[in-house]
């Protein structure tokens, strides 16, 4: 079966040709080899278009085009779902990469599930020249619920994007359960977590495989690193969705869970942003997220929020009780 399956990996990309390289050999030494790699460009200058140029010019299994205007991450990513024309859709980002055995580990799931979706494993974290450290990709799945006991098809589809244990790239998903989510700019760099929690929920099959199938490299250049102590961080961003999201009564757990580990950080993110009132309400809220008061990061970030209510600043923002936050429908950039 994984032999007539061909599979559209999408690749969007902006402004780093020097580690694109990496990313799209990764793609090219798949030991499954019927590919496409579908790249969109948003970059600003000419260096990514001359390197395809170049270096791929003849490979007919790339599939490129600059974006001119650029697009923005979630319209880049898309634009790539609508052109890919592969029965299965992989994500990768230009500073990530796949190990050469990610396709043929992730499809073998549906051999064994033939009514399988969605399928994904674990991820390396590297450096930024791309070197492996163990130690952190350990800490990183376990963190984010991928363990091997957590190994195999999910009972709840769902609970696994609402937790973040679905990754932010480097899964394998049907075409058409792909191009029918897609990808929603309203939600910035929030982006990528809430196509993976709309994707899942609407999954009826999702499996984990516990074995590495790509690298999340990390830079100082990434969007969510751009953003992430600022009111448009990623967290914030994420705790809206989520807090406006309709769930069945089976999966208030899991966003309870996610909540546990969102909870401290938009709180450290408001009191940073001078968001004293916004930042208190939402910890004494939320008091099991610090464990009830046994937890040394409550009094920290109370004190944060004790020193931003001193500093002189304008009328809050209500971050916390936006006019346009929205229930989403569940029918239908990078988390820290």
């Amino acid at each position: 079966m994984t032999i007539k399956t061909k599979v559209s990996i999408c690749l969007p990309t902006c402004d780093r040709p020097e580690l694109l390289v990496r990313c799209i050999e990764s793609c090219l030494m798949q030991t499954h080899a019927d590919i496409e790699i579908v790249i969109g460009d948003d970059s600003r200058d000419d260096r990514t278009a001359q390197l395809i140029a170049t270096r791929y010019r003849d490979d007919a299994r790339i599939a490129y085009r600059r974006n001119v205007p650029a697009l923005g991450q979630a319209r880049n990513v898309a634009s790539l779902f609508e052109r890919a024309s592969g029965d299965k859709i992989l994500l990768i980002h230009d500073d990530d990469y796949l190990l050469g055995h990610c396709l043929e580990r992730l499809l073998a799931q549906w051999e064994r599930y033939p009514d399988l979706e969605v399928a994904f494993g674990d991820q390396y974290e590297t450096d930024h020249l791309g070197h492996v450290d163990h130690a952190a990709s350990q800490r990183m799945n376990a963190a984010y619920h991928r363990t091997a006991d957590a190994a195999g098809l999910q009972a709840l589809p769902g609970r696994t994007g609402i937790v973040q244990m679905f990754p932010n790239n480097g899964w394998l998903a049907d075409a058409a359960l792909v191009k029918r989510i897609g990808y929603e700019e309203r939600y910035g760099t929030c982006c990528d977590y809430v196509f993976g929690t709309l994707l899942c929920l609407a999954a009826q099959r999702v499996c984990y495989v516990n074995e590495y199938v790509s690298c999340y490299r990390m830079t100082d250049v990434s969007v969510s690193q751009a953003t992430r102590r600022t009111i448009n961080a990623s967290s914030i961003s994420a705790w809206h969705f989520l807090k406006g999201l309709t769930l069945p009564r089976e999966l208030e757990p899991a966003r309870k869970l996610a909540y546990r580990r969102l909870v401290p950080i938009v709180v450290s993110l408001l009191a940073r942003n001078h968001e004293a009132r916004a930042g208190l309400q939402l910890a004494l809220g939320n008091l099991y997220a610090y464990r009830f008061g046994f937890s040394a990061r409550l009094y920290y970030h109370l004190l944060m929020i004790w020193k931003a209510s001193r500093h002189g600043r304008q009328e809050p923002v209500a971050l916390l009780g936006r006019k346009d936050e929205q229930p989403v429908d569940t029918s239908r950039t990078r988390m820290p």
